[in-house]
């Protein structure tokens, strides 16, 4: 009875603590703490490893409400994690963008970000495409043809053409969305996550300059990426 009352004051506590979850997390919430409990009644120290893979678990679906800059023009992150690149690239050709180079954000997610992707801006769904593929480690260059992802393409309220991918990594083993072609949307709103460990790729359109830089860390339906109504180049960083 202790050691299940004890147990219960831990789950208690890592919900307080992490609350909101992800929905996608509940069945492994619970199956992360019915383990636990099972391991507790075999040996107290198995236990309470358990009680750490339970709190990581609650950790890594962890849902953070998030302030969104609501200004026309503003592209926002749609992921937290670690610029990876700035760069040009063709868009997937699934979404049919044509072969023209683009300025493309690579933004990856580690096993502690939030994994909850954030519509970019304000405007209408066009196309969604699903692609099968590899399970490559999603810091690779190669991640971004290879890879199983899931495609977006968008027009904002400002007329510009963008698309947002959700690439699946190394551990990452299944892709969510929830949003589907003639959706209206705003940015930051909530459409999807990927488990575990992932990228997002963001296609500009032509006039928009990347506002970010590789090695900077962004925040999901917070950080802005892009701007249709500055004239401000193309930023550069350095690690001070």
């Amino acid at each position: 009875m202790k050691i299940c009352k004890g147990f219960e004051s831990v789950m208690d506590t890592i919900m307080s603590v992490l609350t909101p979850i992800h929905r996608e997390g509940h069945k492994y919430l619970v199956l992360f703490a019915l383990v636990t409990l099972l391991l507790f009644l075999v040996w107290t120290p198995l236990g309470w490893i358990g009680v750490i893979f339970t709190a990581w678990c609650a950790y890594f679906f962890r849902d953070p409400d998030r302030v969104t800059p609501t200004r026309a023009g503003l592209i926002i992150a749609p992921a937290d994690g670690l610029v990876q690149s700035v760069t040009e690239a063709i868009p997937p050709a699934e979404l049919g963008m044509g072969e023209h180079l683009r300025p493309r954000i690579s933004i990856f997610m580690n096993v502690f970000d939030v994994h909850v992707n954030r519509v970019p801006a304000d405007g209408e769904i066009t196309q969604v495409a699903y692609t099968p593929g590899k399970f490559l480690n999603a810091d690779l260059e190669k991640a971004s043809e290879d890879n199983e992802r899931n495609s977006i393409r968008m027009t904002t309220l400002a007329g510009k053409d963008i698309a947002f991918v959700q690439i699946a990594g190394l551990v990452a083993r299944r892709i969510v969305s929830e949003i589907e072609p003639g959706q209206k949307v705003l940015a930051g709103e909530r459409f999807g996550i990927i488990r575990f460990g992932s990228r997002v790729d963001v296609y500009l359109d032509e006039g928009l300059k990347p506002l970010v830089s590789v090695g900077q860390r962004t925040i999901g339906g917070e950080t802005v990426i892009a701007d249709g109504q500055s004239e401000e180049p193309q930023r550069h960083g350095a690690v001070r």
